[in-house]
């Protein structure tokens, strides 16, 4: 175990190695790609995390939900309540999807259904008009095939210079990736649904 005057030598080094790289660090001039990804939970609860933190500051979010259909959920609750509040946040939410996949078994319709939600993205991304967008289950709408990479890539392109955008889901192409300043992959170790648990309000819608 250190003692204290060693274990204080090594903090001050690292805090004078944390410091240098903020020093060094650059602002972009532009809006960052994050990419939330892997096959285990939490992709878009952590999404909606960052959408909590920019109405902190103040900032306009725009949310397009890819694969979620009309079902309650507990955070589209909890922002319809936010907004609807006096002086609530400025999010402007479209829920696009039609549910799971194997619900609607029907390529043409899914495909039509996803081109119209990243129509309605492309938009929100190019207007100027939201500091952050997230593009919620758009990696499935990706790995099914619904959606082009290239055009996918072209929307996020096309975004407004102030605008930062989340993409979600599992199995995110290697293109977006590798166009994305960040990318984090979930890992699922244990799942409830494994053991026979059904999906838990408030837990996991």
């Amino acid at each position: 175990m250190p003692d204290d005057e060693s274990h204080k030598a090594e903090m001050a080094a690292l805090k004078a190695e944390q410091r240098r790289k903020i020093t060094e660090a650059r602002d972009p001039g532009r809006g960052l790609v994050l990419v939330h990804t892997g096959d285990g939970k939490g992709k878009s609860s952590s999404a909606f995390g960052v959408i909590i933190r920019a109405l902190g500051w103040g900032h306009s979010v725009g949310v397009v939900q890819f694969i979620k259909g009309d079902w309650p959920t507990g955070e589209k609750q909890f922002f319809d309540k936010l907004v609807s509040a006096e002086g609530g946040g400025n999010i402007t939410w479209r829920t696009m999807g039609e549910g799971f996949t194997w619900d609607t078994q029907n390529l043409a319709r899914d495909t039509r259904t996803a081109e119209a939600a990243l129509a309605a993205a492309a938009g929100m991304l190019a207007s100027g008009a939201h500091d952050l967008v997230v593009l919620d289950e758009i990696n499935i709408a990706l790995q099914f095939g619904f959606l082009t990479v290239p055009a996918v890539l072209a929307a996020l392109e096309g975004r407004a210079q102030r605008t930062s955008v989340i993409l979600t889901g599992r199995n995110a192409k290697p293109e977006i990736m590798d166009m994305a300043d960040l990318v984090t992959e979930m890992r699922e170790v244990k799942h409830p649904f494994q053991a026979g648990i059904k999906a838990q309000r408030g837990i996991d819608f």
